[in-house]
């Protein structure tokens, strides 16, 4: 066996209705493949219906399961409500929630509009909210007997980074939730937990972060001990592993799985202190491209 085979085999998410947000590509469409194959009904959410019906349909093909594509905004909190609605006409009932929504880009905070601060504060942190609340209000006037809350942070919520000021306070909002509401619902059977993902590429996040020769120069395996990138099946794997009943006494807690990256390095991209103001620029230029091409 090796780390980038699936932990589980036997079916250990059966029948469990479990909402991915930001579920239609990247790491979120890797763990709701994981999730269906163990069994799992999966709901995948996002604001791209296409690409969410896209994505439900291939995730179909490859593991036989079955997902429901639901388009929502994740800051919206009545397009949350029905989403929640959607899944219960659909299935009957919900299980666990995974808060994977986000949004980031790399920039010197004084570069940052204010709307654009505001942008990543609301999909990750208003986002995260709106879930977690609608979700949670749902279980407890239901009186449902457990239920399990997932929230996708990062390390750097609690060193902090320069360069990606509005996501390391989102994270850090959401993390600081997650273990309140641990405490505060456990009394309703409601297991809220975290993972810290660090570096696991996916093409269209780190297409944003690190544009053309940036990926060069900062090359990330060089930040992790164990001198390399996580691979989609190992963070699925954990995932799986924490929405399971065999992690029912585990609560409050947020789980790292970097190889090493924040213990030697701590903030994850305070190394672009290097870049000269002419190469920002440059780099905003061919962001704003690439934004216009779509």
């Amino acid at each position: 066996m090796t780390f980038s085979e699936p932990m589980f085999k036997n079916k250990e998410l059966q029948d469990k209705v479990i909402v991915v947000t930001g579920g239609g590509s990247g790491l979120g469409k890797s763990m709701s493949e994981y999730f269906l194959a163990l069994g799992a009904k999966v709901i995948i959410t996002s604001r791209n219906l296409e690409k969410l019906e896209k994505t439900s349909k291939e995730l179909k093909e490859t593991t036989g399961g079955e997902i429901l594509p639901v388009a929502c905004d994740v800051r919206n909190y009545e397009e949350v409500e029905l989403m929640l609605a959607k899944t219960l006409d659909k299935f009957g009932k919900v299980d666990c929630l995974l808060n994977n929504a986000a949004g980031n880009f790399i920039s010197p905070t004084e570069r940052l509009s204010s709307n654009a601060f505001d942008t990543i504060i609301d999909i990750v942190l208003k986002g995260s909210k709106n879930c977690t609340l609608a979700f949670g209000k749902h279980w407890i006037s239901s009186k449902k007997e457990k239920a399990t809350i997932l929230n996708i942070v990062t390390t750097y919520a609690w060193t902090g980074s320069g360069y990606v000021v509005p996501s390391a306070a989102a994270k850090a909002g959401v993390l600081a939730m997650t273990r309140s509401l641990a405490v505060e619902w456990a009394k309703y059977g409601i297991r809220l937990n975290a993972v810290a993902p660090g570096p696991f590429p996916t093409k269209g996040a780190w297409d944003r972060l690190l544009p053309g020769e940036l990926k060069e120069k900062f090359d990330v395996t060089k930040k992790v001990p164990l001198r390399r990138v996580g691979e989609h099946q190992e963070l699925a794997n954990l995932a799986a592993y924490l929405l399971s009943d065999y992690s029912a006494y585990i609560n409050g807690e947020v789980v790292t799985i970097d190889g090493g990256e924040w213990l030697q390095g701590a903030g994850e991209f305070n190394m672009l202190e290097q870049i000269p103001k002419e190469m920002w620029d440059m780099l905003e230029m061919m962001i704003r491209a690439k934004k216009e091409k779509k």
